[in-house]
Formats: structure tokens, C-alpha cells, sequence
């Protein structure tokens, strides 16, 4: 009658979604002040007032119909080059708007390229920790996901143990910095090292390799901390961006695919793209939103506010003795549970009236994802909760 595979989907919810569900109806029992709700990296910071007005002046003084009907399959043409010109200008890139692909957010972005590229018995890399809806993206046109673990003390990638993983069936490589669950932003030396066994691999087996940058959290960084651009260390890249971190628009879904102009016959690749995009429905994303970004480049909102928060909560629960990864973006905090079960901690953690997502499905067993995109004094008021847990594991 139905896809059973669809419908076992639709009916386990991934764990972050399940916890922020339990989040809401306990607030609705004893008040939304008593829980510190820490499970979804729903951004807290509001959206910076260039974006408010912005908006109302386009909403006022612009045609209704120009500013709410179908733009191009792909996308708005002025903004795909005003994307590209904020791109080139950032990065010392020379893309033009044809090598944009707007979309709704980076999960469309994420299942477009990845539709965009597989053929039957493909494999795509991914290291952990890892967003668990990879697996889903993945699976779902077809794939494999083959997990590659980073190094354990600093979540960096070892290069041998990235090689080792590649085969004739791998098509593309995920990578995520700074990443979501970490926080850890993948050093300039670990993407050269990464992108030179790449280029071995596809000397070696004769076929494109490609790689796909996933970096909702690009501006999401703290002190003088760089994000290398991948597409300026290997050719066949597609960078997966959206707005949803770095302008506080999670529910507004826009982003884009950019391809590069460097990669393996780009045009074509852009056309699998644009293909994707339509076999999937993803053609023109929300319109009056592209148009929005197309006038806001370069703006961000306050994330100072992320690093204030980062700074408490890891200073208290360092000093409680946990052991936390000292996160150079993104805004969450990725803490090694004290006993192995990172599930029975958690729910040891609910008794506090803590929510921390367990990290087996961010495939790395042990860990909890801590989101600190909350108000700071939700940082605050939570902290002499966990050092109750703290002691209650004799930390």
C-alpha cells in the first residue's frame, strides 16, 4: 500500500527530534523555566536588523507579483550573482551566478547533489561525528554511507585512515566544518592532507572523486579561527550552504549549491544538478527569501552572544570534570559521557531536567551533543545541574 521504508521514517523520528518533543511537553508540565532544553540547534540569536529591514522596505516599495511569483528553475539570476560576486570577493574565486543553484536550506541542497551524483553501487564518505540525517540523505537515493572515524582526542582526519576507506565505488566525500555535532573546524593542514589523498585516489582508480562541503556553519566561528574553502584545494567540489545559521532564518529555508568551475566537465555537472532539483521538486525556492539574501551578503547575526555561551558552559563543565572538545565554531558542545552508555547518561541527565542527545547516531558512541544556541541564562541556570550530575558520577 505504502513504502515500508517511508513509513519506518516517518514513524522513528531521529533522536535530536524525539528529545526536543520530550523537551516541549515537560516544559508544559512544571514550566519552560525549570527545563534546559539543550537537544535542537534551533538558533536563538535573532536575525540581524539589516535582514528585518530589508525585508519590510521589499515587502512595501516592491511590484507584489515580481516579488512573490516563480523565478528561475535554478534560481533568481541577480541574486546567483550576487552570491557569486560575495563568494569570489571572500574567497579569490571566479564563479559566476551559473554556478549557483539556489534551494530550500542545506538539507535540499545536500539531497540534490547527492541525487545529482550517484549511480548504482556508489559509496559516500563520512566522518564521524556526522549529522545522522547524512544516513538518510544517502540511503534514501540509494547509497552507502561508509563511515570514517576522525581522530578520537581532537576530531581532525587521519589521512591513512581516510585512504584506507576509499574504493572503486566511492563518488563523493562529505565533509562538514565546522561540524555539527563537534564543533571542530577541520585545520588548513587536515584538508591539504585530505585533498591530496583525493587526488591520489582518482589517479589511481581512473574516475572523479568529488567533494561536498557542507557549511550551514561557515561564519559561525570564534577569535581568528579559519575555514579553509574547499573548492580552492581541489577541483571537483560542491559547497552546500545555507542561511539558516548565519542569518537566523532556520524556517525560511534558502540556501544554494555551488559548483565548481575548476570541477571535471562543471557544466554538465550543473545540469545533474538542475535535474536533481526537478526530479526531487525542489525546483525555485522561496522566492521573496532568495531576494532577501541577494541583499544581504556578508551580514551575520550577533554571534558573540554563541561565543559567551560557549565560554561559560565549557569553563563550568570542564571545571566539574567533564571532558568537553573545546569547539572552534558551530554553536554546540560535544562532551564525553562517563560511562560508555551515552543513552543511560542521558536519561540519568533528564532526571536533572537536562536534555542532551545521546551521540551513537552521530556515529560516535560514548559522547552528547550539547546545543548552546539558547539564551544565556538558560547557560547559567542549567549549570548547577550538571555539577549534580557531575557528582552524582563522583567527577
Amino acid at each position: 500500500m505504502y513504502s515500508e521504508k517511508m513509513h519506518q521514517l516517518g514513524t522513528n523520528r531521529s533522536v535530536i527530534r524525539d528529545l526536543f518533543e520530550y523537551g516541549n511537553q515537560r516544559k508544559a508540565e512544571i514550566g519552560p523555566d525549570k527545563v534546559f532544553d539543550f537537544s535542537i540547534g534551533n538558533p536563538s540569536v535573532p536575525a540581524p536588523q539589516v535582514v528585518t529591514d530589508t525585508l519590510c522596505q521589499m515587502v512595501k516599495e516592491s511590484d507584489p507579483m515580481s516579488l512573490h511569483s516563480y523565478t528561475s528553475a535554478q534560481g533568481d539570476a541577480a541574486t546567483r550573482q550576487a552570491i557569486a560576486d560575495y563568494v569570489n570577493g571572500q574567497h579569490g574565486t571566479d564563479l559566476t551566478g551559473d554556478n549557483f543553484y539556489m534551494t530550500c536550506g542545506a538539507a535540499a541542497s545536500l539531497t540534490i547533489s547527492l541525487k545529482a551524483l550517484y549511480e548504482e553501487g556508489d559509496e559516500f564518505i563520512v566522518f564521524s561525528p556526522f549529522f545522522p540525517e547524512y544516513r538518510v540523505f544517502i540511503e534514501g537515493v540509494g547509497g552507502k554511507l561508509v563511515q570514517v572515524d576522525s581522530r578520537r582526542e581532537d576530531f581532525q582526519i587521519d589521512p591513512a585512515t581516510f585512504e584506507a576507506a576509499i574504493t572503486d565505488k566511492t563518488k563523493a566525500v562529505i565533509v562538514n566544518s565546522p561540524n555539527n555535532p563537534s564543533g571542530v573546524v577541520l585545520t588548513e593542514d587536515c584538508i591539504k592532507s585530505l585533498c591530496a589523498v583525493l587526488e591520489k585516489k582518482q589517479k589511481e582508480y581512473g574516475k572523479e572523486i568529488f567533494l561536498i562541503a557542507d557549511e550551514p556553519y561557515r561564519e559561525l566561528v570564534y577569535g581568528d579561527v579559519k575555514v579553509p574553502y574547499l573548492m580552492n584545494y581541489y577541483d571537483n567540489t560542491l559547497v552546500c550552504y545555507s542561511y539558516s545559521k548565519s542569518l537566523s532564518l532556520p524556517g525560511d529555508r534558502i540556501g544554494y549549491i555551488a559548483v565548481s568551475n575548476k570541477a571535471k566537465d562543471w557544466k554538465d555537472l550543473y545540469a545533474a544538478i538542475c535535474g536533481a532539483g526537478r526530479v526531487l521538486g525542489y525546483v525555485c525556492a522561496p522566492s521573496l527569501f532568495q531576494k532577501l539574501i541577494g541583499k544581504c551578503q556578508g551580514q551575520t547575526a550577533d554571534i558573540s552572544i554563541y561565543k559567551k555561551n560557549r565560554d561559560i558552559l565549557y569553563e563550568a563543565l570542564t571545571s566539574y570534570g567533564f571532558r568537553c572538545i573545546a569547539p572552534d565554531g558551530a554553536f554546540y558542545l560535544f562532551m564525553e559521557t562517563p560511562e560508555e552508555d551515552a543513552t543511560a547518561f542521558g536519561e540519568k541527565a533528564k532526571k536533572h531536567e537536562l536534555l542532551l542527545v545521546p551521540a551513537d547516531s552521530f556515529g560516535t558512541p560514548g559522547f552528547v551533543r550539547i546545543s548552546y544556541c539558547v539564551s544565556t541564562e538558560q547557560i547559567q541556570n542549567s549549570l548547577p545541574a550538571f555539577k549534580a550530575l557531575a557528582q552524582e558520577y563522583g567527577l
